[in-house]
């Protein structure tokens, strides 16, 4: 059964940067699509970037455009989410996420849905101080 972990995360300074890291589990790379997720409290699960697995363009939250990228290794069956000029706002967990059934095959704003996702990490705590 695929199993997702998180790593990286911590505390940062406003401006900071931090690289997250998703690990997937399986004797194989598989999914469709990878994404990262956020939850800050209080507040709904917001969908920050997705990869199709095969490549090509990854779609952004605007909230994040031209500061976090989100890249793969399939090798290393490992996910990155690489986030510069870190705010507060972005203090939050961050999951990684999978689509295992091609749910996100319509591309665009569907890799950050989670309705699409059907497998999830334990999350990862960034806290990002002023």
């Amino acid at each position: 059964q695929v199993q997702l972990v998180e790593s990286g995360g911590g505390s940062v300074q406003a401006g900071g940067s931090l690289n997250l890291s998703c690990v997937v589990s399986g004797k194989i790379y598989s999914p469709y699509s990878m994404a990262w997720f956020r939850q800050a409290p209080g507040k709904e699960r917001e969908g920050v970037a997705g990869i199709y697995a095969s490549g090509g363009t990854a779609y952004y939250a605007d909230s994040v455009k031209g500061r976090f990228t989100i890249s793969q290794d399939k090798a290393k069956k490992t996910v990155y989410l690489q986030m510069n000029s870190l705010i507060p706002e972005d203090t939050a967990v961050y999951y990684c996420a999978a689509d295992l059934f091609g749910k996100t095959l319509g591309g665009g704003p569907l890799l950050v849905n989670s309705a699409n996702f059907g497998r999830w990490g334990q999350g990862t705590q960034v806290t990002v101080s002023s």
